[in-house]
């Protein structure tokens, strides 16, 4: 899928693994747990704790000018593996490299004071998202988000009285105001309505266009397809597939299916 050439090399993954621990809730008393240790203190002392992989030897490479769609079920590892790659969360070994910057949208509503207007949200959210910007270069990036939102009038009103769509609109505009190497965004074009779903992608491949690459994280299907070149299946926290988008999804819909007859 990737060619061979390092100089459009964005993310480079290799063999990432992580695991979480299990945590039990066990009714054993103290009275219990010292007669326990009485009886076996070697085997109670080195009883290992169950462990759930979540990502499991994943190696993958993102270049220049790459949509990539990471899809999977509930539990594959799909925001997991973001967060690594956003340093939030570090794997048990494996390594990541990211050349150039990197920027990550888990929630649209990151910083958010419903209390405060829509400008004033979107002042918070900008210093936010572009801390090394100047102010005058913040001004610029709120002046064209503020257009590009479409909010109009509503824009000085309590966010709290935001549609859903309002919110997303306002969130999204800011999100995609200024380009960079990795953008990660998982899950948020959720509660944007048909039209500026279509016009926030076409403003992102723009983005890609003079910059560097997007991952999109969804579970919604027509997200991927509209918006992606590439697409990573996980599956039981392993790379099912990597290739074009909708083979890819075609690989997925046979997946959910087997699972469905399973149930």
């Amino acid at each position: 899928m990737n060619s061979t050439s390092t100089s459009d090399l964005i993310l480079d993954i290799k063999n990432l693994s992580l695991s979480f621990k299990i945590e039990y809730f066990k009714h054993d008393g103290l009275r219990d747990h010292f007669i326990s240790m009485l009886k076996n203190p070697i085997v109670k002392l080195l009883q290992k704790s169950d462990r759930l992989k979540v990502l499991d030897e994943i190696s993958l490479q993102v270049r220049k000018g790459e949509r990539l769609g990471i899809i999977g079920v509930n539990g594959a590892g799909k925001t997991t593996l973001c967060r690594c790659i956003n340093e939030m969360i570090y794997p048990d070994y494996g390594s990541i490299k990211v050349n150039g910057t990197k920027r990550a949208i888990f929630n649209s509503a990151i910083g958010i004071l419903p209390e405060l207007t829509g400008r004033e949200n979107a002042e918070l959210l900008a210093a936010i998202l572009y801390p090394e910007l100047s102010t005058r270069e913040l001004e610029e990036i709120l002046a064209d988000s503020i257009e590009f939102s479409e909010l109009g009038h509503f824009i000085d009103t309590p966010y709290k009285n935001f549609s859903k769509g309002m919110q997303a609109r306002l969130c999204l505009s800011l999100i995609s105001a200024k380009g960079c190497d990795l953008l990660i965004l998982d899950e948020v074009y959720d509660g944007a309505d048909e039209f500026f779903r279509r016009k926030i992608v076409d403003r992102i491949h723009r983005l890609i266009s003079s910059s560097g690459a997007v991952i999109l994280v969804s579970h919604n299907p027509e997200q991927i397809l509209s918006s992606c070149n590439r697409l990573v299946l996980l599956n039981n926290a392993k790379i099912e597939f990597d290739g074009a988008v909708e083979e890819g999804m075609s690989v997925y819909r046979n997946l959910m299916t087997v699972e469905r007859k399973s149930l």
